[in-house]
């Protein structure tokens, strides 16, 4: 799956990135005060500029993760101007203010792949489903929502759970949105 996103042209690559941004903002009603997390994309992930751009423009509040030098956790930072660079080499946010996951309202997710009961394949170092753990304790509200991001042929027949995996709530793709 790694190779066929590095496979898509960049022409294709930024005309999906747009198409995602239209597509959750048509969804998911992006507007003033929502508190959205994103993601900084390495190279063959899909570009979340194009989604951050409109949903500043409409006065989201937008966060990316940072992940804990020395520990594997996550935190939600206040997008700035100045990022930097983490062991993986993802940007993350200079800045010090954060939120707590459960406070969020959107959270767009890179993916690797995706299946139609909501499961996510990530990277494999389980940060995602670590700070949102506390979503396995409720059983009504659920907050935030978690969207994949990916490309459409990202789509796998069946990805199989583990106790730990934390379900999407929809995907966005180049194809459109899938909610679960």
């Amino acid at each position: 799956m790694r190779a066929a996103r590095r496979a898509v042209p960049p022409a294709q690559r930024l005309h999906a990135a747009h198409l995602v941004a239209r597509y959750a903002d048509r969804a998911f009603h992006l507007h003033a005060g929502q508190r959205i997390a994103l993601y900084s994309p390495l190279a063959e992930e899909l570009d979340t500029s194009p989604l951050m751009q409109l949903a500043a423009a409409r006065g989201c509040e937008l966060y990316l993760p940072r992940i804990a030098p020395h520990a594997n956790t996550m935190r939600f930072i206040a997008m700035s101007g100045t990022t930097s660079l983490n062991r993986f080499g993802i940007a993350e946010p200079r800045g010090s203010r954060s939120i707590g996951a459960r406070w969020l309202d959107l959270v767009f997710l890179p993916l690797l792949g995706f299946d139609r009961r909501g499961m996510r394949l990530g990277m494999g170092g389980g940060y995602y489903d670590r700070a949102f753990a506390f979503r396995h304790l409720r059983n009504a509200w659920r907050g935030p929502r978690l969207i994949g991001i990916g490309f459409a042929f990202q789509q796998v027949p069946q990805i199989t759970p583990v106790p730990h995996d934390v379900r999407l709530d929809a995907v966005v793709t180049d194809g459109g949105c899938l909610f679960f």
